[in-house]
């Protein structure tokens, strides 16, 4: 392999070239680097140069004169999948199969040899990889395939899509700012004469080799990769996908959670929140008008409840200010006489949300205000507060979740329920739900918001992992 960038080679074909020398020619060359030939020597070893049309004579003769651009790299000594390409297949019995890789189907043996100090660019390969040290010294740093994000991995549909666009001489952090934390997340191994290590399929790997350094390494199909028939791709891909969905939802939560953990620490009920008590007052006295206004309503009076008399500071909170946003809407709506037009175009609407949800790259948190207030609430208490809106504020209930509800907030209050149903009996769930459910006059339409919108949720990061999976090679821009 010849190296348009110096020491350093890179996986794309743009910075490098195959060149046909024989053999001998090259150990010739690494003698005389290393100061074993005389003048005469040097002016003979050119002569075996072969004749390919890719590499004049005069181009292979300057390139044995400059040792930093010429690399023996992945010359097959067995190569299952193509046999002829084993330029050194002679080898072969000169290689003694470690114990613990009797009766392993190789995918290819491969013969390495650096002339002078080299390096290779970080990149994974699509094997089980041994790579054992004949001579010399390499230094390999790795990184986990959970680190690709830090690497930024080249474009799938590249013809080097296993290698990382970071420069590993001159890193562009501008260009890719979450490269300057890769160190954190790599690991760095020394090889001398004798060792082996194993590197699984998948995890990526940067090596730099000493002066005359040699290496004989082993690659074989993982049994995944193995076992993974091709009429089972798309579906393969589903499933990965759906799984790296709901990781990216988990991590957005708890990374949320943890934050407004932090940020209420230590609740003391302020002075906004006993301002907000004049809401209360106003709602209170509207309360047998909210009610009776529903289809069927009954006196809630004697209905076992939670009064807002018991819950927690911090959640009589959260409940102001969430009735405090569903009036807001409620007036602005009043104000521009929009609610008819509204109505009228649901379909249309959604169809652009999802577009804005799709292009739009910030806070998922900031941008739904319903999430934020309910994200610190225990799931206990978010209950209670609930069970208190259905007997005092139906209709305030009611609005908040068919009209306020955002994709964020309508994942974070289901995974709410969710740990409200781990802290509760079935007979429990089943009471708080029919309870619940009772503040709609179509139930059906509220189940149908809160599944629509945790589904624009996991649209939402569906297309931040295709960006962070697929496209970390381009930043998007802000």
């Amino acid at each position: 392999m010849m190296s348009s960038t110096g020491h350093v080679f890179y996986g794309d074909l743009r910075s490098h070239e195959r060149v046909s020398i024989p053999f001998s020619t090259f150990m010739h060359s690494c003698k005389s680097y290393l100061g074993g030939l005389n003048a005469a020597d040097d002016s003979s070893k050119d002569k075996g140069i072969g004749e390919e049309p890719t590499c004049s004579e005069e181009m292979c003769s300057a390139s044995l004169e400059n040792s930093e651009q010429l690399y023996l790299a992945q010359v097959s000594i067995l190569n299952t999948e193509n046999k002829e390409r084993c330029s050194l297949e002679v080898l072969k019995e000169d290689i003694q199969e470690p114990i613990f890789l009797k009766g392993r189907p190789f995918s290819s043996i491969n013969f390495w040899m650096s002339r002078a100090h080299m390096r290779s660019s970080t990149h994974y390969d699509p094997h089980h990889n041994l790579l054992c040290v004949v001579a010399g010294c390499k230094k390999v740093t790795l990184w986990s395939p959970s680190a690709s994000p830090f690497l930024y991995p080249m474009p799938v549909y590249g013809e080097a899509s296993n290698h990382s666009c970071v420069s590993i001489e001159e890193p562009d952090y501008s260009s890719y700012t979450r490269a300057k934390y890769m160190k954190e997340y790599s690991e760095r191994v020394v090889l001398n004469c004798g060792d082996a290590l194993f590197i699984p399929e998948g995890w990526y790997h940067q090596v730099d080799s000493d002066d005359l350094t040699i290496a004989i390494n082993f690659w074989w199909k993982s049994r995944i990769m193995t076992e993974m028939l091709e009429h089972m791709d798309a579906y393969y891909l589903r499933r990965i996908l759906r799984r790296l969905v709901d990781t990216e939802m988990d991590k957005i939560a708890q990374k949320n959670s943890f934050s407004h953990a932090q940020e209420n620490n230590g609740f003391q009920p302020t002075d906004k929140a006993l301002r907000r008590s004049e809401q209360f007052n106003l709602h209170n006295e509207v309360k047998s008008h909210d009610t009776s206004d529903k289809k069927g309503a009954t006196d809630t009076s004697d209905k076992k409840g939670a009064p807002l008399q018991s819950l927690e500071p911090s959640t009589l909170q959260a409940l102001y200010e969430l009735m405090s946003l569903v009036h807001d809407s409620v007036e602005a709506v009043d104000q521009n006489n929009i609610a008819e037009s509204a109505s009228q175009d649901t379909s249309s609407s959604q169809s652009i949300e999802r577009k804005k949800i799709a292009a739009d790259d910030s806070s998922l948190l900031e941008k739904d205000p319903v999430a934020k207030i309910i994200l610190p609430v225990e799931p206990l208490e978010l209950r209670s507060m609930l069970l208190a809106m259905v007997h005092t504020f139906p209709r305030t209930l009611e609005g908040l979740v068919l009209n306020i509800l955002g994709p964020t907030g309508a994942e974070i209050l289901t995974r709410k329920f969710d740990e409200m149903d781990q802290q509760t009996t079935t007979e429990e769930q089943t009471e708080f739900y029919k309870t619940f459910y009772t503040a709609f006059d179509d139930q059906y339409a509220a189940m149908d918001a809160l599944l629509n919108r945790k589904e624009l949720f996991s649209f939402q990061v569906f297309q931040s992992v295709l960006d962070q999976y697929l496209r970390v090679h381009v930043d998007r821009p802000s």
